[in-house]
């Protein structure tokens, strides 16, 4: 099957103009969704807006490069999807693959029509608005009060059949009712050349609980724009760690918000990059209750001529008294050509808090080097221990063990290709 390219933000909206009639669910917010896109434009693109929060990231590259429609094709190589739980969801190139799939009963259901829910901002953000435009299925999970749903894989597989350029635009909604529990893992992965573009939605009960674990495994000329919304009722907690890999381009924005007294986000992340490869963490936590407490921290291992970026923003209302806000960020850089840039931000308007910031950069201890080489212990190999030693800190909030054995398999695997 032949789809048509789209090239930049004009062929996005005629892709849409092209498929608006039978792209499914209500056409309203696809329309207006389409207004908000062709008013903000690609961030860094020639007609894209200057906007604060796309300072350190431009989305030229992907503005210039050429994307199919998503294709969901026959043949697909699953070994590339690690298997980590007894329940998982497969989406292959955007669209819910049932026949790859062990769905458990009663808490999934494929999103035939994306649910749009209640979060997602298009009119300001131009990737959500993209998404909002063009999304096609996505998966709706939903957890009834009380209830324990124990561990979900959501597994995002791109094919770029043929060598074809695709692009994709899942949209996900999990809602966790009072007191309910869940372990979400996300992976991805693929090969080619793509754009994967997916919008998460997460709303938590009072008493809920979220532990979301994502391993970003994209193909080495992917573009992979994440945006995940979350809203916190009261006591509910959000436990998010991404591992950070793969892609051309990768950049992950979360904004989470803690609507209910005494709620818990974390917001964590490890990334290691080489080449060229460029990976933006970008967080906004909103404290709109007292008594709520949040923790950032993202590690980056850069080399080559790779950037990361970490954009760390928490907001404190003026209602929201005692709230506890940290938010750190540490890189080590492995080249003189290798960058991290960060940004923390702190807005507060509440006087009873405890917020605080830091940033650390620095290369590799020489005199840890030097104490490895002087036992025997091969440059190469004694540098590969440093740094797994580096990057190991930020996995220990990682329980889960397959999860966890997946995430120490990947940095392997990353760290011999950029080793070889």
């Amino acid at each position: 099957m032949t789809v048509p390219m789209s090239r930049g933000e004009a062929g996005f909206l005629g892709r849409f103009e092209a498929e608006r009639a039978s792209l499914p669910g209500a056409p309203g917010p696809r329309a207006a969704a389409a207004e908000a896109f062709r008013a903000l434009g690609l961030p860094g693109a020639s007609s894209g807006r200057r906007a604060e929060a796309w300072k350190y990231t431009s989305l030229r590259a992907l503005a210039e490069a050429g994307f199919a429609g998503s294709l969901s094709v026959a043949e697909t190589d699953m070994a590339m999807v690690p298997r980590l739980a007894a329940t998982r969801l497969v989406f292959v190139d955007g669209r819910f693959r049932a026949d790859l799939s062990d769905p458990a009963p009663g808490i999934f259901g494929s999103a035939r029509a994306p649910e749009f829910g209640p979060l997602a901002q298009p009119a300001r953000d131009p990737l959500v608005a993209l998404n909002t435009m063009l999304a096609e299925d996505g998966a709706a999970i939903e957890v009834a009060d009380g209830d324990d749903a124990g561990v979900v894989q959501i597994a995002h597989l791109a094919s770029a059949a043929a060598g074809q350029a695709i692009a994709c635009h899942p949209r996900h909604l999990i809602r966790l009712g009072a007191g309910a529990r869940l372990v979400l893992l996300e992976t991805m992965s693929g090969t080619g050349r793509y754009l994967h573009n997916p919008v998460s939605e997460i709303l938590l009960g009072p008493d809920a609980a979220l532990s979301h674990l994502r391993l970003q495994e994209e193909a080495d000329d992917a573009f992979h724009l994440a945006t995940l919304y979350a809203e916190l009722a009261a006591r509910a907690r959000y436990e998010a760690f991404t591992l950070n890999l793969g892609a051309r381009l990768a950049r992950t924005e979360i904004h989470a918000r803690l609507a209910g007294p005494d709620g818990f986000v974390a917001l964590n992340a490890a990334q290691l990059l080489g080449g060229a490869q460029h990976a933006d963490m970008t967080t906004v936590v909103r404290h709109d209750a007292p008594r709520g407490a949040s923790r950032q921290t993202v590690r980056s291992v850069l080399s080559g001529r790779a950037r990361g970026v970490f954009q760390g923003r928490i907001e404190v209302a003026r209602g929201a008294q005692k709230t506890d806000g940290y938010q750190r960020s540490q890189a080590l850089l492995l080249s003189d050509a290798a960058e991290i840039d960060t940004k923390p931000e702190l807005e507060i308007f509440a006087d009873d808090v405890k917020c605080s910031h830091g940033a650390t950069v620095g290369a590799l201890d020489p005199e840890q080097l030097f104490y490895l080489r002087s036992r025997g212990v091969p440059e190469a190999p004694a540098r590969a221990m440093l740094v797994r030693a580096f990057l190991d800190e930020s996995l220990d909030a990682v329980t889960h063990k397959a999860a966890r054995a997946a995430l120490d398999a990947a940095i392997a695997r990353a760290w011999e290709r950029e080793a070889a």
